[in-house]
């Protein structure tokens, strides 16, 4: 639910909410955590301790996203925020800046993208909101790394089960100066790598980590995909993290799917000049 300056998204207008949840209902029955629908701004310096690794994605004219430092150099986002809303086509990345823990204009370092990799299986405009959501997963990497004494990355771990405890913190319309905190959201449904929330989140939330609160350290369990109302209650979707962020390192290593793609020139060695013999040689870029 990336926030655009035409106030359009590229995913929510697919879904109903009352068809995702019906998914999710008809084989469990839900079990909500207890919520506390109230939203924290952090405001101060020492609001945001802690939080650091949690930034604003701007996207250029295109609006912004939240997105979550995974590595010194990894971010992790919602995948939508890679496209551009009106031709469906993906954004070169190096136009997008990451901003670590922004607040009031203030952030605890900014950074350029380098490159960036959506999910092999996401479909930006694929009539299967469902298989949307579980794969609406992005990772850019920055052109310098966040040293991790200013913002220390979160590790992602297996959301294993319902009534567990989580927070989110995202960017929103309305509240797109300062990272807000919800403590408590509920857990409506988990199912076949889907989970459905009721957090508070609106458009620009794309992308937000979802917080295991439980242990010493908070841990991510998912991030923020899409969202709407339902019976009045405000509901978001997101997808289990794990596969999906091993299946983007391996894009990153192999290149598939990698923007902008990089050009290796080829190397040119003269003929008897730094070789053994008089012969040519090819040389491997």
């Amino acid at each position: 639910m990336s926030a655009r300056n035409a106030g359009i998204d590229g995913i929510t207008g697919l879904l109903k909410c009352g068809v995702v949840l019906s998914y999710f209902f008809a084989v469990l029955a839900p079990t909500v955590a207890q919520s506390d629908s109230s939203l924290r701004r952090l405001t101060t310096r020492s609001d945001v301790f802690g939080w650091e690794a949690v930034g604003r994605v701007d996207i250029g004219s295109d609006g912004f996203c939240t997105g979550v430092l995974l590595r010194s150099d990894i971010v992790l986002t919602a995948g939508h925020c890679l496209f551009d809303p009106d031709t469906g086509k993906r954004n070169d990345p190096t136009g997008i800046i990451f901003k670590a823990g922004m607040r009031d204009g203030k952030s605890v370092a900014v950074r350029k993208v380098a490159r960036g990799v959506v999910h092999p299986l996401y479909q930006y405009k694929g009539d299967d909101g469902l298989q949307q959501i579980r794969h609406d997963v992005a990772l850019l990497q920055l052109d310098h790394p966040i040293p991790a004494a200013v913002a220390a990355p979160y590790l992602v771990q297996s959301f294993d089960g319902l009534g567990r405890e989580v927070a989110v913190v995202s960017y929103a319309i309305g509240r797109e100066n300062a990272l807000s905190q919800q403590r408590h959201c509920g857990v409506l449904g988990r199912r076949d790598g889907l989970i459905a929330f009721s957090c508070d989140v609106t458009f620009g939330s794309s992308g937000a980590p979802v917080f295991d609160m439980s242990g010493n350290r908070a841990r991510i369990v998912s991030i923020i995909s899409s969202g709407g109302f339902y019976d009045g209650q405000k509901v978001s979707f997101g997808m289990e993290l794990p596969a999906m962020v091993n299946d983007l390192y391996t894009a990153f290593r192999t290149g598939k799917g990698v923007l902008p793609v990089k050009s290796i020139a080829p190397r040119q060695l003269q003929v008897g000049v730094g070789t053994r013999s008089g012969s040519a040689k090819f040389v491997r870029p």
